[in-house]
């Protein structure tokens, strides 16, 4: 492989495994919220197949 290729292989997996780790530690200090109220008490949508 030339010295390029290299570089840009070396690039890409930083951007990609760094990406990965930023996502897992941006879930870990901030996880889903919990604090949403239950599902709603809407009537269930009718069935479009139904006749």
């Amino acid at each position: 492989m030339s010295t390029g290729a290299i570089i840009l292989m070396v690039v890409t997996l930083a951007v990609v495994w760094g990406g990965l780790i930023a996502s897992i530690l941006f879930l870990r200090a901030k996880p889903e919220r919990d604090d949403m109220p239950t599902g709603g008490d809407d009537e269930p949508l009718p069935d479009p197949n139904a006749r």
